[in-house]
C-alpha cells in the first residue's frame, strides 16, 4: 500500500478528521498533525481575510514533495491538503499529517512536509488587511 494516502488542493473546507483517518495505521507508534489556520494579524496588522490561488501544477508539485518526504523518512502514512479560494479568520488553510513507527520520526517528517509544501508548491496567498492594504505571498516566501 502506498504511504501517500491523501493529497489535495481544494476549494472546500478542510477536515482534520478526514486527514487523521487517512493516515491511520496500526504500524504507527506516533502521528503528527499540523493545521495552519487564518490568523487575525500578520506583520502586526489586523487581517480581515485572505484568498489562496494555486497554479494548475500545484497537485503534481505537492505529490513530488510528499514522495520526497516518504523517501527520506520511515513513515507509514502521510497526507496533505491545502485550501484555495476565500477563507475566513480561523479557517484551516492547510493540514498535513504523518504517521511513523516512532514520534520523533513523525514530528520530523511532518515538519519537512509542511516546510517543503510552503517552499515548493505554487500556491499564493492574497492577504487583506483592515487598513485596506493587501499583500501577496507565494511559494518559497
Amino acid at each position: 500500500m502506498d504511504v501517500i494516502r491523501l493529497l489535495g488542493i481544494r476549494d472546500t473546507p478542510l477536515s482534520v478528521d478526514e486527514v487523521l483517518a487517512a493516515v491511520g495505521d496500526h504500524a504507527a507508534g506516533g502521528t503528527a498533525v499540523f493545521v495552519g489556520t487564518v490568523r487575525e494579524q500578520d506583520h502586526g496588522k489586523p487581517v480581515t481575510g485572505l484568498s489562496y490561488s494555486a497554479h494548475p501544477s500545484a497537485e503534481a508539485e505537492l505529490r513530488q514533495v510528499a514522495e520526497k518526504v516518504a523517501a527520506d523518512f520511515p513513515v507509514t502514512a502521510l497526507a496533505a491538503v491545502h485550501r484555495v479560494g476565500d477563507l475566513e479568520l480561523g479557517e484551516a488553510a492547510v493540514i498535513v499529517a504523518v504517521a511513523a513507527p516512532h514520534r520523533d520520526e513523525a514530528f520530523k517528517a511532518s515538519r519537512r512536509l509542511i516546510d517543503d509544501l510552503k517552499a515548493n508548491v505554487p500556491i499564493w496567498k492574497h492577504q487583506l488587511f483592515a487598513d485596506g492594504e493587501t499583500e501577496w505571498v507565494g511559494a518559497g516566501e
